[in-house]
């Protein structure tokens, strides 16, 4: 069998607008209180903006640089953005169905209320817009006409523009004007009333008013746009003599990046959208006419609004980890034995509070971690500034090339600096996307190396919405690989072999591919074979090429991949065993965990990586595995639980589609909610719903 048959896989792209629609399916779910819904649809526009300013952008990079190479699904660069184009634009208007024909309605029917013409507001609230507008919106206003002495103005990325045809008084010939919509006032403007809460569009009252803003002149038209521009960049770190300094001045030239799509609404006069595609110099494919309000993602703030508790889910605190429930030494509590914890179900406080006790703990000798994406006001940052001014050893990679995040890291870098820790920031031609930290402390019976190890950022905010795992240890073993990792990182050594991690771009693809290629031999030799592996994305050819082999020599796989997915199931003689589903739900499944049966002697591994060519490839990722029985049966838990989920679960077609799973007779499954309640239980065990066991566990599988 050719394994590598282009018609065995999924294209990147296509698939990962696959992800988006199921996040969209949550919108449309009416089992699903209305403001979580009306987040699933901010959540899906957020995602089109990222899916545009880097992919996008990156194929038509290829088509500008006559790249023909096809990628593993047999697709050119253009015939990709041609399938692009034609999924998104059924997407969109999916999302806008869903939102004018159902969420709105039911928003109204609850007491929230968008008003979506300026011709439906009454002559009080017309009274109190008018002067809102004066207040509080004018002065920040800055009108841009464009003529033979002002050119037209470069309009940022992202940003929410009114663009206007206006005349001067007594004048035939029009010209074009343009005002941006300012970032810094809410874009929802609440309009006060006693029975309901009544919000307008900032752009709309500045379309009403931009009258008021060309003085002598007759408004002939105005509507707002928004455009998308290449917002990715390359590096030459090699050529880079500062790369901080380099990174600045490309953020700066993502303002100028090409244009890739524009957004205005449908009844946009013709003269505008003509106007504007000329000086964008873009084409009819490149522009979305939206049927409502553009950039959806302001749906978000509604969740926020006061007085609609009914209409959202009860909010869900962490509960501490138990190992650290009772207070006391970090470290003592660590020495006792390896811990494992689930976040959000448990507290990240864990992590953050190991940190801070090393800061100012006296023995502590050292602390060195890396930090790819960290909160806004980081209480980790803050214990590392503190470690360095109490005399520590601290060093820090801190990721400047983590996309999005690079002026955030960049203000935290400098930040570590001035207290005094050693700031690298990254390896040349490589992300350092590994979550690790190693706290150095002098004991009794000499240096003793304690490490975190993470499948997600050190990252305090976001660790309350995505599911990720860490585990702590003061293994000697994980200690003597943590400080070769750190050593590489600084010093670019590269060890010959390591105790328990996996390190990748060197070592990881390999590891893998043996544990793959082991379970085929089992099968192929008549021994049960299973593998159990969730990610976030599973893109890479060799492995899924592995992952076929051993499927066709009897490997039972299943793969739960919450976003991208080029594996393609049902295929004769390739991939009848193996089952895919994606899980999307109220937190983001974020965590990489991967079970190998290996003949009854089973492991377990966690990590940073997902199956992608840049994990494997082009990054420094670890994975570890998980050897303690105890803590290996609490990840064989989690995946058991998430391959019975019926709630949340879409499952992958042989047609390439995905669908929820039926239930019809069966006990609701909600991976999600059931890990909180196993988090709020004292004792898993004591939880009705572990005790009904709806779920196999994996040693049953395996009988």
């Amino acid at each position: 069998m050719d394994f590598y048959n282009t018609e065995y896989y999924e294209n990147r792209e296509l698939s990962w607008l696959k992800f988006d629609r199921r996040v969209l399916d949550e919108a449309r779910d009416k089992t699903i209180p209305l403001l979580e819904r009306l987040k699933f649809v901010s959540i899906t526009s957020s995602n089109l903006d990222e899916f545009f300013m880097v992919r996008v952008a990156s194929l038509k990079d290829m088509v500008h640089a006559n790249y023909k190479k096809r990628d593993i699904a047999g697709m050119t660069a253009s015939e990709q953005l041609e399938k692009i184009n034609e999924c998104t634009r059924k997407l969109v208007t999916l999302q806008y169905s869903t939102l004018n024909k159902s969420l709105m309605p039911l928003m109204a029917e609850n007491g929230i209320k968008i008003i979506t013409r300026y011709e439906d507001l009454t002559k009080d609230q017309e009274v109190y817009i008018e002067k809102y507008f004066y207040d509080n919106i004018y002065p920040v206003l800055t009108p841009m006409a464009v003529d033979s002495s002002r050119p037209f103005p470069l309009i940022r990325n992202k940003s929410l523009n009114i663009a206007a045809l206006i005349r001067k008084n007594g004048d035939k010939e029009e010209e074009f004007a343009t005002v941006q919509v300012p970032s810094g006032l809410s874009r929802l403007v609440e309009i006060p009333d006693d029975n309901e809460n009544v919000f307008i569009l900032l752009e709309q009252i500045i379309e009403k008013y931009t009258d008021k803003l060309f003085l002598n002149h007759e408004v002939i038209c105005a509507s707002p746009y928004r455009i998308m521009r290449n917002a990715d960049f390359t590096i030459d770190e090699d050529e880079a003599s500062d790369l901080l300094n380099e990174i600045e001045h490309k953020l700066k030239m993502r303002q100028w990046g090409e244009v890739i799509r524009l957004e205005v609404e449908d009844s946009v006069d013709k003269r505008i959208l003509k106007y504007l595609g000329e000086k964008l110099e873009i084409t009819d494919k490149e522009i979305y006419k939206i049927q409502g309000p553009i950039d959806l993602t302001f749906l978000m703030k509604l969740y926020g609004i006061n007085g609609h508790d009914n209409l959202k889910y009860e909010g869900y605190t962490p509960r501490p980890v138990p190992e650290f429930a009772e207070g006391g030494s970090v470290f003592d509590i660590i020495k006792k034995g390896d811990i494992l914890m689930h976040h959000p179900y448990q507290s990240f406080d864990a992590v953050v509070n190991f940190i801070k006790e090393a800061s100012c703990d006296k023995d502590v000798l050292a602390i060195k971690m890396t930090l790819y994406r960290v909160s806004g006001n980081s209480p980790i940052i803050a214990a590392l500034a503190d470690a360095a001014e109490n005399g520590k050893q601290v060093f820090v990679l801190v990721e400047l090339k983590a996309r999005f995040d690079e002026e955030n890291n960049i203000g935290w870098a400098r930040m570590l600096e001035k207290a005094g820790c050693h700031v690298i920031y990254g390896v040349v031609g490589l992300k350092t996307h590994s979550k690790i930290a190693m706290v150095v402390r002098r004991e009794e019976d000499g240096i003793k190396r304690y490490v975190h190890l993470g499948t997600g950022n050190y990252n305090d905010s976001t660790a309350k919405l995505y599911t990720d795992c860490g585990m702590f240890t003061c293994s000697d073993v994980v200690g003597e690989d943590a400080s070769a990792v750190f050593n590489m990182i600084s010093g670019y050594s590269e060890p010959e072999s390591w105790n328990r991690l996996v390190v990748a771009p060197i070592w990881m693809r390999d590891k893998f591919l043996k544990l793959i290629e082991r379970e085929e031999k089992n099968a192929t030799n008549g021994k049960k074979a299973h593998i159990v592996a969730k990610m976030n994305s599973l893109c890479d050819r060799d492995v899924i090429a592995a992952l076929y082999k051993a499927s066709a020599a009897g490997v039972k796989i299943e793969l739960i991949v919450r976003g991208i997915c080029c594996l393609r199931v049902g295929i004769k003689g390739v991939s009848e065993n193996i089952h895919v589903r994606s899980i999307v739900g109220n937190f983001l499944e974020h965590s990489r965990i991967f079970y190998f049966y290996n003949d009854g002697n089973e492991e377990v591994y966690m990590g940073s990586a997902d199956w992608m060519p840049r994990n494997l490839d082009k990054r420094i990722e670890i994975v570890f595995p998980v050897t303690a029985e105890k803590l290996k049966k609490q990840a064989m838990h989690i995946l058991e639980l998430e391959l019975a989920d019926n709630v949340k679960a879409s499952v992958l077609k042989t047609d390439g589609t995905y669908e929820k799973k039926d239930k019809r007779g069966k006990s609701p499954v909600n991976s999600q909610w059931i890990f909180c309640e196993e988090a709020i239980s004292d004792s898993p065990e004591d939880n009705k719903i572990y005790k009904e066991r709806l779920f196999k566990p994996l040693t049953e599988f395996n009988r």
